[in-house]
């Protein structure tokens, strides 16, 4: 499965006349200016998504703080971006892909086929010395894709639970190393981690540039960490974004079938019945 792109393959698609679908996903945790900053420069074309609005549900105690969005709104959303029935679509961010991987994802958990990310994100884009556009971009074109969830797995509190407690399966945590030990938690109600996860924070997935290490290399780190060919995986964060960021190295790797646990530590930390691991 094709996951990346570079600079050259957009510049390519654009001049042979099948431009991809871009979505420029501009969000941090902590910050809520992402229009902002994609009106300042984004590529050329690329429509802004927003992350809290249109790729997650309204976030709550009971399903964590960014749950997977109601699938008609999802297809509203994807149909305003102009994705149509056979689009290619090109996922892109400036935070190291971590957002931009939650979009693609969702899509292809949606049943979108093509969808991949700009290796690097707008940084190799400013990098190779292209041209931004400022401010909006123009509606696109309605799309008219019809999306139809569960094309990729995901895992529930108990599924995790029970795949953590199990001898052949893996658990893998997202996050930074300091909140897998409990040492802090900004976020969410409780610290610490489920009990049996193992620490794999998205940092490592990537090269000082920002570009997802080689093939070879993640396979590596991920078998460090007791996942090879067939082993089951489930992956979780704070709330499910960057664990995506997790599924694309996964995937790029070569180790296919991992499941998401979309509500994550933050739906985990707030329900007291839950043990935690510090």
């Amino acid at each position: 499965m094709t996951v990346l792109v570079d600079v050259q393959q957009i510049v390519t698609l654009t001049e042979a006349g099948r431009a991809p679908v871009l979505l420029d996903v501009r969000w941090a945790l902590g910050d809520p200016h992402g229009h902002d900053h994609y009106r300042a420069g984004h590529l050329p074309g690329a429509v802004y998504v927003d992350l809290d609005a249109e790729l997650a549900a309204p976030p709550s105690a009971a399903a964590g703080r960014h749950p997977l969005p109601a699938l008609a709104d999802l297809q509203a959303a994807a149909r305003r971006w102009g994705v149509r029935a056979g689009s290619t679509v090109i996922v892109y961010d400036d935070w190291n892909t971590m957002a931009a991987a939650r979009a693609w994802w969702l899509l292809r958990w949606a049943g979108v086929a093509d969808v991949r990310l700009l290796d690097g994100g707008l940084g190799a884009w400013r990098s190779a010395g292209l041209p931004l556009e400022a401010g909006d971009a123009p509606a696109a074109e309605p799309g008219d894709v019809v999306l139809a969830a569960g094309a990729l797995p995901t895992l529930d509190a108990d599924g995790t639970a029970a795949l953590a407690a199990s001898a052949t399966g893996v658990v893998l945590d997202a996050r930074a190393g300091e909140r897998y030990r409990g040492e802090v938690e900004p976020i969410d109600p409780r610290a610490g981690h489920v009990p049996g996860a193992v620490n794999a924070p998205t940092a490592a997935n990537l090269d000082p540039d920002g570009r997802f290490l080689p093939p070879a290399a993640l396979r590596e780190r991920f078998a460090a960490l007791g996942v090879d060919d067939g082993t089951p995986v489930a992956v979780y964060c704070g709330s499910g974004v960057t664990a995506a960021h997790e599924l694309v190295a996964l995937t790029v790797a070569g180790l296919t079938g991992a499941a998401l646990y979309p509500g994550s530590w933050s739906q985990w930390s707030a329900d007291s019945t839950r043990p935690i691991a510090p």
